[in-house]
This record gives C-alpha cells, structure tokens and sequence, in this order.
C-alpha cells in the first residue's frame, strides 16, 4: 500500500513542480493525470472518451504505412486543415485499447502530429481532430507483418 500512495505522491509532485514552472499549464497536467480515457476496450469506447461520434473529413489526414513490418513500432501521424484545431487524437481501432494517443494543439501552432504507436495486428487507425469544439476524422488501414501487442 505504501508503493501506491508514494507513486501518487511522486507523480504529483512532479506535476506541482512543472506546473509552478510554468512548462506544464494546470489543465494539462489534469488532463495527463486522467488516464481512465484509455483504458477503454472497444472502439465505441474510446470514441466516447474523445467526445463522440466524429464525422469524416477530407480536412482531416492520417499518416500510416499501408505495411508495418514490426507492430511494436508503427510511425503514425495526423495533421488537420481545419481551423481552431485544438486537440488531435488517434485510435487503432483493433488493439486491447484502441485510444492510443492524444494531443493537445496550442493557438497558433501547425496541428500536425507523429509518434510511433504499438499494434497488435492489422488495423484501422483512425484520427480524430477537435476544431471549434466539433469532430472530425479520418481513417487509413495499416497491415502489420509481426504483431507489437504482445504478438
């Protein structure tokens, strides 16, 4: 017991410091301390973390290989043309849990985003782009030759 609440306290105590830094803003490290988002187990899941049901949009593009050949590390990447964009989230939709990624995109900064992302096997990544407090998305399929979750 004593583990888990030194974890708590250390975890909050690097975000106070960040915080009174000013490297961290308030409602970012809210928003990091909130995990519970991602630990949804089906696409419908995680698409009601993020807000809802987005709708498609050619603004909206995901960057993916058409194959991986190591799941365990997938470039992925979105970018949106939509103006106000605020936050960019990406979904692989068949992993243990598809929310995999989120993003917050400061006024006045390019919304495009990259990481690389674990796939368990070939799948739909979805992005999904918050602009003017509205969803939208885009879809691109991504085979994997050798799974990254656990495969």
């Amino acid at each position: 017991m004593n583990s888990t609440r030194r974890d708590a306290l250390k975890t909050t105590g690097a975000f106070a410091a960040l915080v009174s830094m000013g490297i961290v803003t308030q409602s970012q490290a809210n928003a990091a301390l909130e995990r519970s988002s991602f630990e949804g187990k089906t696409l419908a899941d995680a698409l009601k973390a993020v807000g809802g049901t987005p709708a498609t949009s050619d603004q909206v593009t995901v960057v993916a290989p058409d194959i991986a050949e190591n799941g365990a590390v997938v470039p992925i990447g979105a970018a949106s043309k939509l103006p106000n964009t605020t936050e960019i989230f990406l979904i692989v939709e068949k992993n243990p849990m598809p929310l995999a990624a989120a993003f917050t995109v400061p006024a006045g900064t390019v919304p495009e985003i990259s990481t690389r992302l674990k796939m368990g096997q070939s799948s739909n990544v979805i992005a999904v782009v918050k602009a003017d407090g509205k969803l939208y998305s885009a879809t691109k399929e991504t085979k994997v030759t050798l799974g990254g979750c656990g495969g």
